[in-house]
């Protein structure tokens, strides 16, 4: 594989999106002006127009773009490791205690036992032995994979719940405990399963600030935490993440330049297409 061949692959996926996106705010569902002064006022009296305009245009982009980052970690997998698939359902069978005491450990990490005491602190490693470590009779259990990837090679399999960059509490949670159990599983099913961002707004893994998801896992510490280029590169070997970037970059402009000039209806101003990612 090389990186223009990854490039290219991603360069698709986006540019179907996009596509699709342009297509929906320009002909099938475009902010209509008159509709929005007639049901909307006062608002129209006191905002800019373009301000809402721009509002309809965000909801119609952030939604696809959830599934887009699947998307992209399939393309990326295939293209690297071999095979990627989404929405994989893993089964095997999981003892009765470890099961329980993944409740328990969850349970703790979102409740003080007791008001006066802190909340419990994430750590994986402790958590993860501890769980290991119960017992009692196999219960079946299926775990359904955001990404689900496998090494033709070597035979290796990985799960990956892939969140956007900035997920809330209530999704971390559901999949800490997907990944616990995956852990627990037998037959073995996986040799790794991660908790995953795409990128990293805040640059630096030690400088990820974004307080939800650090409710369950230490997200500059925990080895089951990729966030950026660790992810891309354990799903689609060395290179994937700067293929990614310059996938984005080199069609960013264009789609931007459309959304001025046909969405918006003003011309670009000036540097505001020069923004790449990094």
């Amino acid at each position: 594989m090389s990186q223009e061949t990854m490039k290219l692959a991603i360069q698709s996926v986006i540019s179907e999106m996009m596509d699709r996106i342009m297509n929906r705010v320009l002909f099938e569902d475009p902010f209509e002006k008159d509709k929005f002064q007639a049901t909307k006022p006062l608002y129209a009296a006191l905002v800019p127009l373009e301000i809402f305009k721009g509002s309809h245009f965000e909801r119609r982009f952030v939604t696809p773009f959830g599934s887009a980052w699947e998307k992209l970690a399939v393309v990326a997998a295939s293209e690297g490791l071999g095979f990627g698939e989404m929405g994989r359902a893993v089964q095997g069978t999981v003892k009765s205690e470890q099961l329980r005491r993944i409740t328990e450990v969850l349970n703790r990490l979102e409740h003080r036992a007791k008001k006066s005491e802190k909340r419990v602190r994430p750590d994986w490693d402790a958590e993860l032995a501890y769980i290991l470590d119960g017992d009692g009779e196999d219960i079946p259990v299926t775990v359904v994979c955001d990404v689900y990837a496998e090494n033709v090679k070597t035979g290796e399999r990985f799960a990956f719940e892939l969140k956007a960059p900035l997920p809330n509490s209530d999704q971390t949670k559901v999949s800490k405990e997907k990944i616990f159990k995956l852990y627990c599983m037998e037959p073995q099913q996986v040799e790794g399963a991660y908790y995953a961002l795409p990128y990293n707004p805040y640059g630096r893994k030690e400088d990820y600030a974004w307080s939800f998801p650090a409710r369950w896992f230490n997200m500059k510490e925990d080895e089951v935490v990729l966030i950026g280029d660790e992810f891309w590169e354990k799903i689609g070997g060395l290179g994937t993440y700067q293929a990614f970037i310059e996938a984005v970059n080199e069609i960013g402009a264009e789609y931007k330049e459309q959304i001025y000039r046909e969405y918006l209806g003003i011309e670009p101003p000036s540097g505001s297409l020069d923004t790449p990612l990094s």
